[in-house]
């Protein structure tokens, strides 16, 4: 019998982030995120370098690595900015939220009811990722997910 393709507690998807300082970032993601470490591997030219990481986050994994000469140097720092934004469904925002900030993450977008039915924010890690935190809190019709769109973002629209 031919092995399943995707390995046991991966999906179909798995984030692979490049971050200068991946160790650093793997016990940033432990205290904001509550990630707990699978694997690490250290660079062969480097044993304080992360060759490669998972970490688990609720039911989902995520890999890391330090950025390596020649290849894979796509790390925010490198770009100026991630084009990425990873997406995290939590029990509760607000909380998760602070848990991040608590462990050193910036909020760019404050948690607040969307249209779409989550509780929703944004934080920047200390290693220039993006991350939504959401708590999905009402499953609304397509119907009414356009009227209370449009309706926010009628609000937001600057006086004329």
């Amino acid at each position: 019998m031919a092995p399943n393709p995707i390995p046991e507690g991966f999906h179909s998807v798995t984030p692979h982030m490049v971050v200068r300082g991946a160790a650093d970032a793997i016990a940033f993601y432990a205290r904001a995120f509550g990630a707990e470490e699978l694997v690490r591997m250290p660079m062969p030219t480097d044993p304080e370098a992360v060759m490669h990481a998972e970490i688990r986050i609720g039911n989902s994994i995520v890999m890391l690595m330090d950025p390596m000469d020649g290849a894979c140097n796509g790390e925010p720092s490198a770009t100026g900015a991630s084009p990425v934004t990873l997406h995290l469904y939590v029990p509760d925002t607000d909380a998760a939220i602070a848990r991040a900030v608590e462990a050193g993450a910036s909020v760019t977008m404050p948690p607040a009811d969307m249209f779409w039915g989550d509780r929703y924010g944004q934080i920047l890690d200390p290693f220039g990722h993006r991350w939504s935190i959401a708590t999905h809190l009402r499953t609304p019709t397509p119907e009414q997910m356009a009227e209370d769109a449009a309706a926010m973002f009628a609000a937001h629209q600057p006086a004329s």
